[in-house]
C-alpha cells in the first residue's frame, strides 16, 4: 500500500488519535485493530478508518468499557446487532449505577467522619482516625469498588 492522503504510517496515525504508537501496537496484539504487514520499505501504511477504529475505541473507554466490551462492540459495528450493543450498554450502565452508590455511600460516611471531628484538638483521640481502626466495613465497599 502506497502511502496518500488517505493512508497513514504509524506514526502520524498515533498522533491524530492522539495515543502513544505503543497504544497502537497494544490495541493490535487484543485484535482490536489489524496488524498491517510490514512492506519492503519498512513501513507499515494504516489506512485512514484505522483512524476511525482508534477513536472509536478511545470513546468507548470514556464511556467506561474495557478493551473486551470495546472488542465485542467492534464486533457488532456493522449495524445489524442494535439490540446486542444495548444490551452491553445497559449491562455497562448497571455496573456504573451500583460503584455510583458505593461511592455515594462512601461520601456519606466521609461527611459523618468529618461532622464528628471537633474544631480544636481538645481532646485526646480523633474521631475519624479512632473510626477507621475499629471498621472494616470501608473494605468491603472499596473491594466492590474497586475488584
Amino acid at each position: 500500500m502506497k502511502i496518500t492522503e488517505t493512508t497513514l504510517t504509524i506514526g502520524k496515525l498515533a498522533k491524530k488519535a492522539n495515543v502513544n504508537v505503543e497504544t497502537i501496537r497494544f490495541y493490535q496484539k487484543r485484535g482490536l485493530i489489524p496488524i498491517h504487514e510490514k512492506p519492503s520499505s519498512g513501513y507499515r501504511i494504516y489506512p485512514s478508518e484505522i483512524l476511525s477504529k482508534l477513536l472509536f475505541i478511545k470513546q468507548a473507554k470514556r464511556l467506561g468499557f474495557t478493551l473486551t466490551e470495546i472488542q465485542a462492540l467492534l464486533k457488532l459495528d456493522d449495524g445489524a446487532y442494535c439490540s446486542e450493543a444495548k444490551l452491553l450498554a445497559e449491562q455497562k450502565l448497571t455496573l456504573i449505577q451500583a460503584k455510583l452508590d458505593d461511592l455515594l455511600q462512601i461520601k456519606t460516611t466521609l461527611e459523618n467522619f468529618i461532622d464528628k471531628c471537633p474544631e480544636t484538638n481538645e481532646i485526646n483521640s480523633c474521631p475519624l482516625i479512632q473510626a477507621l481502626k475499629e471498621t472494616s466495613w470501608l473494605c468491603s465497599i472499596v473491594q466492590g469498588l474497586y475488584f
